[in-house]
């Protein structure tokens, strides 16, 4: 098994492509060793020191260091887990699988245009950076969207946020004033 590595706009953060499917469907976030208990693969990977943050895509895991540690150290460590996970065929999740993705629900028209809009046009981009944008709430004009993987603590999020997705919503949806991070 080869696993390749890219790095993402984020300094602190690098993408693992396994060369196969981690996630069938939806993503998975892990902001803390707190909530990967629930995956053994996140689990494992946040026992390596210096590990902040996991979050797995459709055919990758974004991982987060602390910012005194140094990816020449890590990355070792890191692939070395991921690659006796795959190749033990170890389960992604214990019990039911858990993801963030399209879930159905009685949306309004506007929030289903967002969402639509954030589907098509901007989570294969920062999926492409090893992260993804998910959306929380649409009110008084202003959208909330929730960073995870590379995208939370990314230096650019903002630059992101505010010239790129608030422009695209805007354009197409004028109710649309403001796209604001989750806090």
């Amino acid at each position: 098994m080869f696993i390749q590595t890219e790095q993402t706009p984020n300094p602190a953060t690098l993408k693992f492509l396994p060369g196969r499917d981690v996630m069938a469907q939806g993503t998975a976030d892990f902001p803390t060793a707190e909530t990967a208990a629930r995956s053994p693969l996140a689990a494992a990977l946040f026992a390596v020191e210096g590990v902040r943050g996991v979050f797995f895509g459709g055919d990758f895991v974004t991982v987060t260091k602390a910012e005194e540690r140094d990816w020449q150290l890590l990355k070792p460590s890191i692939l070395s887990v991921i690659m006796e996970h795959f190749t033990a065929a170890q389960p992604l999740f214990s019990g039911a699988a858990e993801s963030t993705g399209s879930e159905a629900s009685d949306d309004g028209e506007i929030v289903t245009q967002i969402k639509e809009l954030l589907a098509t046009r901007v989570r294969p981009a920062v999926a492409q950076d090893g992260g993804d944008i998910v959306f929380q709430s649409f009110e008084d004009g202003i959208v909330t969207l929730h960073l995870q993987g590379s995208c939370a603590g990314c230096p650019s999020s903002t630059a992101t946020l505010k010239a790129g997705i608030e422009n695209l919503l805007r354009h197409y949806i004028p109710e649309v004033r403001e796209v604001r991070a989750a806090q």
